[in-house]
């Protein structure tokens, strides 16, 4: 059964003739999944966010979380958790007294063995009596996290969890959300365009662009999809790479070939392995080894969001 589900969710901010900032969006996430929301600043990633936590209505569609109306239950409600881009701390409070305060909102029992135990799951158990003014933006985003989880939620909702962060801090907070993957059946939803961080946490992404989703399917699917094929070759040495490459230009057949030491990497429909691989040996170049390595998602996201029309 979908925990989260949207059908034909429309956005529109502004009169009838105002262009959507979602455009008939549909989504379908199952419990326990870590699902990516893909998309560049602008596309309503945000937007969406805040319609499933009833904090917007849409214009037009339905959306259902626990299939009921975002924000009609309080008993609803109470099972989500959130962390958005700007997290809301209060700076004159400690960590210990900001996570006991939403505790106590939430009716948690055992606060301070819970809260105890969270501070040293994020790693602020010595800062537990710190004021979160003293905090970094890689602390604060960890406290962000231990707060939106405090009350066990089943949905947890997270809005660029990674901005502002340096790569150490990005690294954490990646390894506490697999840590909460592993350790507790919640579905998480992120909300991002860190392609490397959606493509690590994630088992299934939409991307949107424009409004629209462009794309949705496992990880492993869209770089297996559809697209220009991608062929690597191998040859005896970096000179035979170079003239390779210089012969498969000549054939004007390919969209893109880079060399890489003795390696030479064609992209596009025009030509397959089998006439790659006689074209050179035709010519007298010693290849050592043929292969046809996976998209990144980060090409796979570029080919999509390129066929939409980003010029950018």
């Amino acid at each position: 059964m979908a925990v989260i589900e949207a059908i034909d969710l429309t956005k529109t901010f502004g009169g009838p003739r105002s262009r959507p900032v979602l455009d008939r969006i549909n989504l379908s996430i199952e419990a326990g999944e870590v699902f990516g929301y893909l998309g560049p600043n602008g596309a309503g990633k945000t937007t969406t966010i805040r319609i499933l936590l009833g904090l917007l209505t849409p214009t037009e569609g339905v959306v259902r979380v626990f299939g009921g109306v975002p924000g009609e239950r309080d008993e609803l409600r109470a099972r989500l958790g959130v962390l958005l881009e700007n997290s809301g701390l209060d700076d004159r409070m400690t960590a210990f007294q900001s996570l006991d305060y939403h505790a106590h909102l939430y009716g948690c029992r055992d606060r301070r063995r819970k809260i105890e135990h969270l501070l040293e799951f994020v790693g602020l158990a010595n800062e537990r009596n710190a004021k979160i003014g003293t905090f970094s933006t890689g602390m604060k985003r960890k406290l962000g996290l231990a707060r939106s989880i405090v009350h066990d939620p089943d949905i947890l909702f997270l809005d660029e969890p990674s901005a502002g962060l340096d790569p150490e801090a990005q690294l954490m907070v990646r390894e506490l959300l697999q840590e909460l993957a592993r350790t507790r059946n919640i579905t998480v939803f992120i909300n991002s365009h860190h392609l490397d961080e959606v493509q690590r946490l994630c088992t299934r992404i939409a991307i949107l662009h424009r409004g629209r989703i462009r794309a949705s399917d496992s990880v492993e699917n869209l770089r297996r999809g559809a697209g220009q094929d991608r062929i690597e070759v191998r040859l005896a040495d970096a000179p035979q790479a170079a003239r390779a490459a210089g012969l498969l230009r000549e054939r004007g057949r390919l969209a893109r070939i880079s060399v890489d030491g003795d390696r030479v990497v064609a992209t596009g429909n025009g030509m397959r392995a089998p006439e790659i691989v006689t074209a050179l040996v035709h010519a007298g170049l010693e290849i050592e080894e043929v292969q046809r390595p996976a998209r990144s998602l980060e090409e796979v996201y570029f080919e999509i969001v390129r066929d939409e029309g980003v010029t950018a």
